[in-house]
């Protein structure tokens, strides 16, 4: 069974609806104020928000839902800054908006607020990065 205690007393939470040209990103402070907004899938942008969360009050919480692999070249940059990085299932989320909206209408600015909910409630996932933790080996290694 899973731990569901929270441990850190987060300030700041980013949800981002990741797809494959661009990114819904919504940010919560602890006072409640949000911004919301949308980004290319591109790395420009993604240092731009890397910049944005680093000016964020800490501890910061980052969650994402996964679209198919478009999710892999970002997440990586929040894990090598060292922010806590969640995922966010998309079946929790789809049952989730079907409850609170009675309905399985779906669109970006509306998943990106599902997601903070289910970020903020803790209903998350560990992300563990293939790359990073050393479950995949590069290419490279793998040549004789």
């Amino acid at each position: 069974m899973t731990d569901q205690l929270q441990h850190i007393a987060y300030s700041s939470w980013v949800a981002i609806d990741i797809a494959k040209d661009s990114n819904v990103v919504m940010v919560e402070l602890l006072d409640g104020k949000t911004r919301r907004f949308r980004m290319a899938n591109s790395g420009k942008d993604h240092d731009r928000l890397i910049e944005l969360i680093h000016e964020l009050p800490q501890p910061y919480h980052v969650g994402f839902e996964a679209t198919g692999n478009y999710h892999r070249p970002f997440v990586y940059r929040p894990l090598t800054e060292g922010f806590d990085v969640s995922l966010i299932s998309s079946p929790a989320s789809a049952r989730y908006r079907e409850a609170i909206f009675n309905s399985w209408d779906k669109n970006d600015p509306k998943d990106a607020g599902i997601l903070l909910e289910l970020l903020k409630r803790g209903i998350v996932q560990t992300y563990v990065d293939p790359l990073k933790s050393g479950y995949h080996a590069s290419a490279i290694e793998i040549l004789p």
